[in-house]
């Protein structure tokens, strides 16, 4: 399925093909081999005719393109999931993450928060409250199969300008898009497009980030195109309506957005966040609202609005992918999170339709920040025992609501 998709740089102009294997790539002869090599004579009476003309026919699409997207919550690589992944040669992610990559690889597209700044060359990785991520986060989710990330957070500029750079550029080297934070003016002003073909058809997905705010912390001097922001206490959803049009008006056929808000550890939605997730739904572009910041499960919900009145399916909060919370600092509800699956099709006249399922994820800080999907492992794993883990996930069953369906299966 991963063949289906090619990941348009937020960089005018750079591209980068997900699911091709370059080691399968044809191997051209080095220049020396071709210059030594004295081609044999031929005489006129010896040269073929011609082949006939072929011609690539595509056929036409008879039904919708659909596709699918796994969406992930907050990337929060604190200090202990640091020494998790810490090896006598660097840092390896992978195993945390390796109970979610089923249902990673099985998506068209994917999806995650990388809530935190990669630290600059030469600086060592940090946690809490001023994060700093090994670059070696960023290459294994792309290992794991994740396509792009969303960047604005309220640990946005943690790292200051040199840490939104040096985020950028590793998710470049390692084949990532990214939403929610530039490089320069060019960069913010561009959509991130993720193209998506079935047949002769393209389907073009944008995916646009904004944050509350910054933590206290101020935007880079002389860079407010830096970091997506918006005013959370008002509601104030003009700036993400604006990408989204912006999106649109750069040809997009599905906009997803993610959106870092409001208040840490409620598993409903305040007032100001369900007001601004409203007006988005109201200004009939967005598809998909994905949910960041509460790290707890929040609910799940089609509201009314959405591209030609279908309605926004509306992910308020997916809770925490990886990170180290727990109860004692934070809430019961801190040590899990959600898996978004939404399948979207794409009708010939552009009508987009989508539905959405759920997975519940944890965290076990007994096993190395092991990850888990949570029907994956019903009798327990790790140090949690199945008591435990019917306990968590019946958290998430509770927090997300009963609109969207679970996905219990890769």
């Amino acid at each position: 399925m991963r063949g289906r998709l090619l990941v348009v740089a937020s960089v005018v102009g750079a591209v980068a093909m997900v699911g091709v294997s370059t080691a399968a790539a044809t191997q051209i002869p080095a220049l020396s081999t071709w210059a030594s090599h004295t081609p044999p004579a031929v005489t006129v009476d010896a040269v073929p005719p011609p082949p006939p003309e072929r011609v690539a026919i595509k056929e036409p699409a008879i039904r919708p393109v659909r596709f699918t997207l796994v969406a992930a919550g907050d990337v929060l690589p604190h200090g202990p999931v640091v020494d998790s992944a810490t090896t006598s040669s660097g840092y390896d992610f992978a195993p945390l993450m390796a109970g979610a990559q089923p249902y990673v690889e099985g998506a068209d597209l994917a999806l995650c928060h990388m809530e935190v700044p990669v630290v600059p060359p030469g600086v060592a990785p940090s946690g809490y409250p001023l994060f700093g991520s090994p670059p070696e986060m960023v290459r294994d989710l792309a290992l794991a199969g994740w396509d792009g990330c969303s960047t604005a957070s309220n640990h946005s500029v943690d790292r200051s300008f040199a840490g939104i750079t040096s985020t950028l550029d590793t998710m470049d080297i390692y084949g990532l898009g990214h939403a929610g934070t530039a490089r320069t003016a060019d960069e913010a002003a561009t959509v991130q497009m993720y193209e998506i073909s079935e047949g002769d058809r393209t389907i073009k997905v944008a995916h646009i980030a904004y944050a509350y705010g910054l933590n206290g912390l101020s935007t880079p001097s002389g860079k407010p195109w830096s970091v997506n922001t918006f005013d959370a206490d008002a509601a104030d959803a003009a700036p993400i309506v604006a990408a989204a049009q912006a999106a649109r008006d750069q040809g997009a056929d599905v906009v997803l957005a993610s959106v870092h808000c409001c208040v840490e550890y409620r598993t409903e939605p305040t007032d100001a966040q369900r007001a601004l997730a409203e007006k988005i739904a109201a200004s009939g572009l967005v598809d998909l609202y994905i949910g960041h910041h509460a790290h707890v499960p929040q609910p799940i919900e089609k509201l009314p609005g959405g591209p030609h009145g279908h309605g926004m399916w509306t992910a308020f909060g997916l809770g925490n992918f990886l990170s180290n919370q727990h109860p004692d600092c934070c809430t019961v509800h801190s040590t899990t999170g959600v898996l978004l699956t939404a399948t979207f099709d794409v009708d010939l006249d552009g009508t987009v339709t989508v539905s959405v399922e759920w997975s519940a994820v944890t965290v076990d800080r007994g096993d190395h920040h092991a990850m888990h999907v949570l029907t994956d492992v019903p009798n327990g794993v790790g140090s949690l025992s199945q008591a435990e883990v019917a306990a968590r996930h019946q958290r998430v069953a509770d927090a997300v609501g009963n609109q969207a369906t679970e996905r219990t299966i890769p």
